[in-house]
C-alpha cells in the first residue's frame, strides 16, 4: 500500500492542532528580526520543538536586506503558528512594540533570532507563572554559545545569571546587571502592554525590567538552562551604542534616584573604585550626592571626596541611617559587604542596593 494517505492525513491532522494553537495559543512568542538568515532557521526549528505546542509566534521583520523574510516565509506556509509583520528598517524598539501590539495570548515569551530554546522552555515558565500569581514574570537560566571564544567576563556573567533562582534575588541584584536575560523573559501579557519598550537611550530591555520590578512587580526565575544565547560579536548588545557600558550606568541611575532615592537627596556610597567613581557622576545629574564613602584602602580613610567623609565599615553604626548603595564589581566583594551589612541590621533590597 503506498505510504502518501497516511503521510497526507497525518500532515493535515497536524495542520488543524497547528491552527487551533494559533488561533487559541498558551503563549505568544515576540521574534524580532533583521538580517538574521543564517541563524533563524535554527530558532525557529527550535520553537517548532517545544512540548509546549499551544504558541503563536509573531516574527517582525525589521527592514532586512538579507533573505530573512524568505527564510520566515518559507516556515510559515508550513506552520500555521507563525505570523510575519514586515516593517521598514526602524530598529529593535519600534520592532518590540509593532510585534507586541499582534501577541494575543494571555503570556508572552521573548525571543531573538539567534538563540535557540530548550524543548521545554515554554511548558515550564508557563507551568511557573500558574503556579504563582503574584508574579508578572519568569526567566530562565541561559547556556551561552559558542563556548570555544567566550572571554572570561562573558563566563563570569553567565556564572552570576545563572546563581539568581529567585524573584527576591532579581530584585536585589536589579542594580549589578540586567538579572533577567530578555531572551529569556516571559511575562503576562497585559502586564507587558502596559509597559510597552521604550527607546531611552539606553538598553531597552533593562529599562523593561527595572520599570516592572520599581512598581513593585515580582519577576521570577525558573533555575534551569533553557535558552541558549549566541555570543556573537555582530550581537545588537556588542555594537549599538546603547549598550555602552556608560548608557547602563546612566540607566541604573535613573532609576536608582527616582526609586531607591526618590526621597532622599544624600546616601552612603560603599566602594569608590572605578565603579564606584562612575554612579556618583551618573547620580550627580539627578541631584543625589554621597553624605559619606566607605572605603577599605588605608590611604583614603580620614580624607574628604568631593566633600564627603570617607570611612571605614564600622563607622556606619554611629550614623544617621541614610540609604546606602555598595558599587563594587566584583561578586565576591558584594557577599562580603552583604554579609557585613546584614550583622549591623541592614536588609538588602530596603536600607540598601548593590550596584555594579
Amino acid at each position: 500500500m503506498s505510504p502518501e494517505p497516511r503521510l497526507i492525513v497525518t500532515y493535515a491532522s497536524r495542520w488543524t492542532v497547528w491552527v487551533a494553537a494559533a488561533s487559541h495559543p498558551r503563549v505568544s512568542i515576540l521574534l524580532p528580526a533583521w538580517n538574521a538568515a543564517k541563524t533563524l532557521p535554527a530558532c525557529l526549528r527550535s520553537l517548532q520543538r517545544q512540548s509546549e505546542g499551544r504558541w503563536h509566534c509573531v516574527v517582525v521583520d525589521d527592514g532586512s536586506d538579507d533573505d530573512t523574510l524568505t527564510c520566515v516565509r518559507h516556515v510559515a506556509a508550513e506552520d500555521p503558528r507563525f505570523e510575519i509583520v514586515s516593517t521598514p528598517h526602524r530598529g529593535i524598539v519600534a520592532a518590540l512594540n509593532t510585534g507586541l501590539q499582534r501577541c494575543r495570548a494571555p503570556l508572552i515569551a521573548r525571543m531573538d533570532a539567534d538563540d535557540l530554546m530548550h524543548r521545554h522552555r515554554l511548558a515550564a515558565q508557563t507551568q511557573a507563572l500558574r503556579a504563582d500569581p503574584r508574579l508578572a514574570a519568569v526567566g530562565c537560566h541561559v547556556r551561552l554559545f559558542p563556548r570555544s571564544h567566550l572571554r572570561p567576563g562573558r563566563r563570569s556573567y553567565e556564572r552570576w545569571l545563572n546563581s539568581l533562582e529567585s524573584a527576591d534575588r532579581v530584585r536585589q541584584d536589579a542594580f549589578v546587571e540586567c538579572p533577567v536575560a530578555h531572551p529569556t523573559l516571559m511575562m503576562r501579557r497585559a502586564l507587558l502592554m502596559d509597559l510597552g519598550y521604550r527607546d531611552c537611550g539606553w538598553p531597552e530591555d533593562y529599562d523593561l525590567l527595572l520599570r516592572a520590578l520599581t512598581r513593585g512587580w515580582r519577576v521570577g526565575m525558573v533555575p534551569q538552562r533553557l535558552l541558549s544565547w549566541r555570543d556573537a560579536p555582530q550581537r545588537l548588545s556588542r555594537t549599538h551604542p546603547a549598550y555602552d557600558l556608560a548608557r547602563f550606568t546612566a540607566c541604573k541611575a535613573a532609576f536608582l534616584a527616582d526609586y531607591f532615592l526618590a526621597d532622599a537627596d544624600t546616601y552612603v556610597l560603599w566602594g569608590y573604585g572605578s565603579t564606584g567613581k562612575a554612579l556618583r557622576r551618573a547620580l550627580l545629574q539627578h541631584g543625589k550626592t554621597p553624605s559619606h564613602i566607605v572605603e577599605l584602602h588605608p590611604g583614603r580613610l580620614g580624607k574628604r571626596i568631593h566633600g564627603a567623609p570617607v570611612i571605614p565599615p564600622p563607622a556606619l553604626s554611629s550614623l544617621p541611617r541614610r540609604p546606602l548603595i555598595a558599587s563594587v564589581a566584583g561578586e565576591q566583594a558584594r557577599g562580603e559587604i552583604r554579609d557585613v551589612l546584614g550583622r549591623m541590621g541592614f536588609v538588602d533590597g530596603r536600607d540598601f542596593f548593590c550596584a555594579a
